[in-house]
């Protein structure tokens, strides 16, 4: 077996939907070339430890998956037969623990947890043959996690190098109410092409994932400097020191100086309270000012930056009239108040949005959860548009 940690192969670095572009803008930043790019990922050449600094730097990515073997199997049994060729004894510790995790469409399967348990007998009997001892296994993605992809007759096996999803950023301890995912909220960020100097306003900020997202971007703090455990150490040949230089590398680059005005307001004082929590954990909560009120009594610098709305969806079907008058007046106060700025609206509830009673210059369209979403672009002129 290839030594995996200096070995490159292809690599598969996973998002959510609609993420993709902005997964693509972060790898090319830190000078990798992408092979491919999809709805939900992209493809690239890398070594295990190189996988190490993608998961340490990546705020919009969920997992890093390394490939160890591809082939053909048309049923279970060519499935175990393959895998079990693999010299799991050179990977996989003896005493050590794995999960398995998959993506399937073979007609030979109805359900993914039997290909997954072909895969662990595989792994664990060729683990028994050579060593006369298993590894354990069970659910959880704290240590080694194996990942099969097998579409038709194609497999392929990869070692995922994360675990635990990337998508979370490891800081929010109290989620609140409908929280946006870490990976979400960063990547709504970067649509609007904030340059990190000037102005973030939050009102409605809830548990303020996004407040505490911009002040991270700001200081160009990565999420790997809030996580001490990945799959990739748990692997044989894993290198402690490459992780612990990867992170002075982080800690290095963070800006601690001219950082930007971040506020945040909320209404409900529980929510505020949840925020600084929050941001307290992540580190940032000295560079928020966060203020409960209600939306249109937020402080907005003279100075022209991003102000960016996450108000409520309401109902699929059918539009409450109490929201339907709070989406008029956040167009409103973007209007009067904002003058300069570029304002953002994300909601999953296109009725309401037209209550906003702006004109969007453009429209980002992404999912929350399965909720198929859009972020609304304002072009708020100072005075008129001319």
């Amino acid at each position: 077996m290839k030594e995996v940690f200096n070995t490159a192969s292809k690599v598969i670095i996973t998002c959510n939907k609609r993420l993709s572009p902005f997964l693509q803008e972060e790898i090319t930043e830190l000078g990798y070339e992408i092979k491919r790019a999809f709805n939900t990922g992209v493809e690239l050449h890398a070594s295990i430890n190189e996988c190490i600094r993608l998961n340490l730097n990546l705020r919009t990515a969920s997992q890093v998956l390394y490939e160890i073997g591809s082939f053909r199997a048309n049923d279970p049994k060519e499935l175990y037969d393959a895998l079990v060729k693999i010299d799991w004894e050179n990977i996989i510790p003896f005493d050590g623990y794995f999960t398995v995790t998959s993506n399937v469409h073979n007609e030979t399967i109805t359900t993914p947890l039997f290909a997954n348990v072909k895969v662990k007998d595989a792994i664990v009997d060729r683990i028994k043959d050579k060593k006369g001892v298993r590894p354990d296994t069970g659910p959880d993605a704290h240590k080694t996690v194996i990942h099969l992809h097998w579409m038709e007759d194609r497999a392929e096996i990869f070692l995922d190098t994360s675990g635990e999803t990337l998508a979370k950023h490891g800081y929010r301890k109290h989620p609140g109410k409908a929280p946006m995912l870490e990976a979400l909220a960063t990547s709504t960020i970067m649509a609007t092409k904030w340059d990190g100097k000037s102005p973030f306003i939050n009102p409605m900020c809830g548990s303020g994932t996004l407040a505490i997202e911009a002040a991270l971007m700001s200081q160009k703090r990565m999420p790997g400097l809030y996580r001490m455990n990945y799959a990739f150490m748990h692997l044989i040949g894993y290198d402690e020191e490459v992780f612990f230089q990867e992170r002075r590398l982080l800690k290095d680059k963070t800006e601690k100086t001219n950082l930007p005005p971040i506020i945040a307001s909320d209404i409900s004082k529980e929510a505020i309270e949840i925020a600084k929590i929050n941001a307290q954990t992540a580190g940032v909560e000295h560079l928020i000012t966060f203020e409960v009120c209600d939306f249109a009594e937020t402080t907005v610098p003279t100075d022209p930056g991003v102000i960016m709305f996450n108000p409520e969806y309401g109902e699929r079907l059918g539009v409450h009239s109490k929201l339907e008058l709070t989406y008029k007046r956040v167009g409103d106060f973007m209007k009067q108040e904002c003058k300069g700025y570029r304002g953002y609206v994300f909601t999953g509830n296109p009725d309401l949005a037209k209550k906003i009673g702006l004109k969007a210059s453009r429209r980002f369209e992404f999912f929350n959860g399965k909720l198929d979403c859009r972020l609304l672009q304002y072009e708020l002129y100072d005075g008129t548009k001319d």
